[in-house]
């Protein structure tokens, strides 16, 4: 009888003790890897979102860059990281859709060894030529590679990236041939653009503009399907290459089994912090739209972006070099 007894107070007690530790989610730095080299749109995406994340979890988060391997290095990193929430990484269209199609082998299966916890944003590209590419406008871009096929050679953030299979689309559309150069990292390819090494890129907004607004090089258009607010006289790639669409997405993913309290948590506070005014005015500077999501939809992006691009490298020829 006593047996009997004992043994629900026994139960509720350690409940009772169990409830606090788990509750206690965060109590320590998050660790956020961003699968790119410093100076790029994910590593100033995650700066820009990381602090107003930090302030409302009560804990520093600090961004770890892990660049290389198209986005691998870094997930790969994530994927064997424990899943209690303290490690956690800046999924990409390139880490959770185009590697799939682009790379010989993904030693990542991306809905078995990640966490898809929420979406954050979107991103267009801007197309940007140096100085001594005798072209202003798209069409005259088109007559120009055309007329020199081979010359012009087009730099990216790195293969599979937006930047790189961006261009292959365009290259696809409009028939002209031009070499892809991947960089390391965006500022690097940056930098040979403006010193000539490179004649083109179409790289993230927040990347691009800023070069283009300086006057360091000449912005041509813009990969969404219409103008962008931010930039109101850079037209639409679309206005002269009708059906052309190409963006980027990211957001923020952990590795696999993780808790859906703790998924739960971090997804709440990821939507909150994105409507925060600091946020929303970082990422208008840096040519970002928030694009806030449910773990589900982050998931449904993956899937149906994976299945689009796999059609964009089989159509344009695109291939790891």
């Amino acid at each position: 009888m006593f047996r009997r007894l004992l043994l629900p107070i026994l139960s509720l007690a350690i409940i009772a003790i169990a409830a606090p530790a788990a509750a206690a989610y965060p109590d320590k730095p998050i660790r956020l890897i961003v699968p790119s080299a410093p100076g790029g749109a994910p590593d100033a995406l995650m700066r820009a979102l990381g602090p107003q994340l930090a302030q409302q979890l009560g804990v520093p988060i600090v961004i770890d860059n892990k660049p290389g391997g198209s986005y691998v290095i870094g997930t790969m990193e994530l994927v064997r990281s424990a899943p209690d929430g303290y490690t956690l990484a800046y999924g990409n269209i390139v880490s959770l859709a185009t590697n799939k199609s682009l790379l010989p082998s993904v030693p990542y299966d991306v809905e078995k060894d990640l966490t898809l916890i929420a979406n954050t944003l979107r991103l267009s590209n801007m197309m940007i030529v140096n100085d001594s590419v005798p072209v202003r406008t798209i069409p005259e871009l088109i007559a120009y590679a055309k007329k020199n096929p081979g010359k012009l050679a087009f730099g990216s953030d790195g293969n599979g990236t937006t930047a790189h299979l961006g261009v292959e689309l365009f290259k696809a559309m409009t028939g002209v041939n031009m070499l892809h150069v991947p960089y390391r990292a965006a500022t690097s390819a940056v930098t040979d653009l403006i010193g000539g090494g490179i004649q083109l890129m179409m790289i993230n907004t927040p990347v691009s503009a800023p070069m283009a607004k300086a006057g360091k090089v000449r912005a041509l258009g813009i990969s969404s399907a219409q103008r962008l607010a931010a930039y109101p006289d850079v037209p639409a790639i679309a206005e002269s290459v009708p059906g052309f669409e190409v963006s980027a997405w990211g957001g923020i993913v952990g590795p696999a089994h993780m808790s859906k309290d703790i998924v739960t948590r971090l997804n709440r506070e990821i939507r909150i912090a994105l409507e925060s005014p600091a946020v929303l005015e970082r990422f208008k500077v840096l040519g970002a739209e928030i694009a806030p999501s449910t773990p589900e939809e982050f998931l449904d992006l993956s899937r149906r972006e994976t299945v689009k691009w796999a059609k964009i490298v089989k159509l344009s020829g695109a291939k790891i070099d």
